[in-house]
């Protein structure tokens, strides 16, 4: 009587593969193991510098307003610094939604930073600096910013269709050239002598309503934040719901097959750009006529780099990038709070983000893994069955 040796996955690989091997949830499951290890990683670090993970995380959410601090300063509360927290976070979705949209389409679209400060910069001296009233401000300031984003992506995907320019290094380059080009204007146009930074903006075009007393409390009220989940819904639909968002992603699969198939490579390379240019504008003008009311010269701001480790941790999913975005503000506004609480550096919080974007980086290694256990499994189970069959034939 043959007998068909078994061989033994190890445990943990099969519970990784209970846990993480379903397709349906996997652009959920995995992102979320990415977090639990980039967290405990952290935690390392913590241990290391002698420090209570446990302690530095609930900091990181007082800071942020999920949770309650001990004490607070007159007019303050948590809602006030969750208010501020969702003030921060609305740029950062449009962001991440922007670096989502090219990297569908096969693109990594790392100018966000330079698209940002184009487009605040144009909003702000065309409508920051006007006399409008608020309910023509807001609006034109958010299509002013749009345009503008649109125009700057449009010319990265054009160079790379025209001329098979890589996005990466224009991007980059753009971004250096918009910085000092911009810098010198505010130095020679706008500049606050007191300050050093540009002149405010005119409090009816500012997109958030800063120092507003309610109950007793001040806190700054993100008028933005209004158009995040429509605007994460409205990418969702057009990437899965119509043939532009078809096309695009097919380009971004393989371009000699959707060539081959009749779409129009360039077309949707210049195309996606430009819708993800229009995001990065919107994200530029709630950050600089928002969640800040002036501009710093020769300065980008790191939110359009740290938009990259969001849209890879929220899987490019509009829906995801909305979780996802609300994580990594939560560390970057929680960053203050954990320093003076647990006596941290302050670039803990950026060491923590820095984690999550690494094993974020390494979610398509994991599906890989799981992938291979899965079948693994299934190879075992397939020779475990064929060795019942005959054994009941032999004794037949």
């Amino acid at each position: 009587m043959n007998r068909v040796k078994k061989r033994r996955i190890n445990p943990v690989r099969r519970a990784f593969a209970a846990c993480l091997g379903n397709e349906r949830t996997q652009f959920i499951a995995i992102p979320l193991f990415s977090i639990l290890l980039s967290l405990l990683a952290a935690s390392i670090v913590f241990l290391a510098l002698g420090k209570n993970p446990l302690i530095a995380f609930q900091s990181l959410l007082q800071g942020s307003g999920i949770l309650p601090k001990l004490s607070y300063a007159a007019k303050k509360s948590q809602l006030t610094d969750f208010v501020s927290m969702l003030n921060a976070l609305t740029p950062m979705v449009f962001a991440a939604l922007a670096v989502a949209v090219a990297f569908k389409t096969g693109l990594f679209n790392i100018g966000v930073s330079g698209q940002m400060l184009v487009a605040g910069f144009i909003a702000s001296i065309t409508v920051g600096y006007s006399d409008l009233p608020m309910a023509a401000a807001l609006p034109l300031a958010i299509v002013v910013g749009i345009v503008c984003g649109a125009l700057y992506g449009a010319l990265i995907g054009w160079l790379k269709h025209r001329f098979n320019i890589n996005e990466v290094v224009t991007s980059i380059m753009l971004n250096y050239i918009v910085q000092y080009v911009i810098s010198y204007f505010i130095y020679t146009n706008y500049i606050n002598a007191v300050t050093r930074q540009s002149e405010q903006i005119s409090a009816a075009a500012r997109i958030t309503l800063a120092d507003l007393e309610i109950f007793g409390l001040k806190m700054d009220i993100p008028l933005g934040f209004l158009l995040t989940i429509p605007v994460a819904f409205l990418v969702r639909y057009l990437m899965d719901k119509t043939r532009v968002g078809y096309e695009l992603k097919v380009v971004g699969l393989n371009r000699r097959a959707a060539r081959y198939a009749g779409i129009k490579v360039g077309r949707n390379i210049v195309l996606a750009m430009t819708i993800s240019g229009a995001l990065a504008g919107l994200a530029g003008v709630t950050y600089y006529m928002g969640y800040q009311a002036t501009i710093q010269p020769k300065v980008l701001t790191s939110m359009g780099f740290d938009s990259i480790a969001v849209s890879l941790l929220g899987n490019s999913n509009p829906i995801g990038i909305l979780f996802s975005s609300l994580l990594i503000t939560t560390i970057s506004e929680g960053g203050n709070y954990m320093r003076s609480m647990v006596n941290v550096p302050q670039e803990m919080s950026q060491v923590i983000t820095g984690l999550i974007l690494l094993f974020s980086a390494c979610g398509a290694y994991i599906r890989y893994r799981v992938g291979i256990t899965k079948d693994e499994l299934v190879s075992l189970g397939a020779k475990s069955g064929s060795g019942a069959d005959g054994e009941g034939g032999a004794e037949a």
